[in-house]
């Protein structure tokens, strides 16, 4: 898919751009714990949030709306305001953390010197090729719809999402720290992907 030139006759009227909103708050997100798989629900706090969150989205068009099925995420698109629309994608789950999840990493790293999710295997669990090829599936999926997309996910494969994105591996993601609650914006200069708007929290402020 191009941009808005030379689009060909069976692309969209408009190019797909994805609008990525961060699932609110959780116990886990609040105490640095890798949340994967682990349903860990919103706190009060992340309800807040995700609230505010549709303050900021409201009035907007999206082709479609689609949420990892984790209750964190799906919870946060239905208090945003998109419960009617949402649709929920496996492939948008977190990052599978295997036998790191729930841990923080500064008590990994006592019996890991130097681990990051970045950096060293994921013992039991998702490769960073293996994240990084999902969101290319994902990526691959969304870019025929056209408009605005909205997904509701999580930090990790979100960023990826990002990295891959704009065509860059997936390492480059972590680089690219995301808040709760926050939206990020992926969309086009002339025929190239680009990041237009990151980690945007402006909505949550006060």
């Amino acid at each position: 898919m191009t941009g808005a030139r030379d689009r060909g006759s069976d692309a969209p009227a408009s190019p797909t751009r994805l609008v990525l909103a961060r699932h609110g708050e959780t116990a886990w997100s609040k105490s640095s714990q890798h949340t994967g798989r682990s349903d860990i629900p919103l706190t009060d706090i992340g309800r807040g949030q995700a609230r505010l969150l549709g303050t900021t989205l409201a009035g907007r068009t999206f082709s479609r709306v689609f949420s990892s099925p984790l209750a964190r995420a799906s919870e946060t698109a239905r208090l945003a305001g998109f419960v009617n629309r949402v649709e929920l994608d496996p492939e948008l789950q977190e990052w599978d953390y295997g036998v790191y999840e729930g841990r923080r990493r500064l008590d990994i790293v006592k019996d890991e010197p130097g681990w990051t999710v970045w950096s060293h295997p994921i013992r039991d669990g998702e490769s960073l090729a293996d994240l990084g090829a999902r969101a290319d599936r994902v990526i691959e999926r969304l870019l025929p719809l056209g408009g605005d997309v909205l997904v509701f996910a999580h930090g990790h494969i979100l960023r990826v999402l990002a990295a891959r994105w704009i065509e860059q591996p997936a390492v480059v993601a972590s680089r690219l720290e995301l808040w709760t609650a926050t939206v990020s914006e992926l969309g086009w200069e002339a025929d190239r992907r680009v990041i237009e708007v990151w980690n945007s929290a402006a909505h949550l402020a006060g």
